[in-house]
């Protein structure tokens, strides 16, 4: 009997664990039937201390409401029809744009200061108190210093990005730098090889699959980060999407956007996978 391969059979049991879901969903946002009102509800409604209205108990969408609002998302994704009223897929663009500009100030910093405190350890010393006081600080704490200071919404919603992802690159690439092995700087010192040709030719090639991984969690991070300072400063983007369409009313549309939140993700982070595996190297 032939045996599937491994990915095919991954694929298939995620196939049936999605159709799980769904049914559990389904399932959970079933209509319920409404019992009568009981002597004690009667009285309450009465005495004003509760509304005579009826309760909705199925308030959570159910998929195929899902469905039909997704589709009608995705029908015009690029719409532009004023400040609150812009299509999902520019909304994304907003804020793939927003990263990919904090992501770059942060890997222009993290790069070359990583790979002084990897090589230096009086630098190290120096500068780890005010890595690990800045590192835990979250980035929702940011976004009121960074409105004050630089007073632009977007621009400061970058900054946020640049703070939060700058720290994970930092430390990796510091790490990777640290870890080259001993013999091959001393084989480059023997040979007399110049510091910067050290670096380009020994110690970044040998740290690289240890930054390429800092790169990654860093991007994950500013995916985080940028949804949570979008549904404070607001303007455009998904994470405004998600905050506009809540005072909407509109679960199906919060629903959705987180969906694409996650896949956008999932994306960026399959990128940075095949990068990762393309830079590991055999010992």
């Amino acid at each position: 009997m032939k045996v599937l391969p491994q990915s095919l059979r991954a694929a298939l049991l995620s196939l049936l664990l999605l159709v799980l879901l769904t049914g559990l969903w389904y399932a959970a946002t079933l209509p319920k039937a409404v019992s009568a009102p009981s002597p004690q509800d009667e009285y309450a409604q009465l005495m004003g201390k509760a509304s005579a209205a009826p309760r909705d108990d199925n308030r959570f969408p159910s998929p195929l409401v899902f469905a039909r609002v997704a589709a009608t998302l995705l029908a015009h994704p690029f719409a532009d029809n004023g400040p609150n009223d812009k299509g999902v897929g520019l909304q994304l663009a907003a804020s793939l744009v927003r990263v990919a500009c904090g992501y770059a100030l942060a890997l222009l910093v993290a790069l070359p200061l990583g790979l002084l405190i990897g090589m230096s350890p009086l630098c190290h010393a120096a500068l780890d108190p005010f890595i690990q006081v800045l590192k835990p600080i979250s980035p929702l704490a940011w976004m009121p210093i960074a409105l004050y200071t630089i007073k632009d919404a977007g621009i400061s919603g970058i900054f946020v990005i640049f703070i939060c992802s700058v720290w994970p690159m930092l430390l990796n690439t510091a790490f990777g730098v640290a870890s080259v092995r001993r013999e091959w700087l001393n084989v480059a010192a023997t040979l007399e090889v110049s510091l910067p040709r050290r670096i380009f030719l020994v110690i970044l090639p040998a740290a690289l699959p240890t930054i390429v991984t800092g790169m990654r969690i860093s991007m994950g991070v500013a995916w985080l980060v940028i949804v949570a300072a979008e549904m404070l400063v607001g303007g455009t983007g998904i994470g405004y999407f998600v905050w506009n369409e809540w005072n909407n009313l509109s679960l199906p549309s919060v629903i959705f956007a987180i969906l694409l939140i996650g896949i956008t993700g999932m994306v960026l982070d399959a990128g940075f996978g095949w990068l990762q595996r393309r830079v590991q190297y055999a010992d």
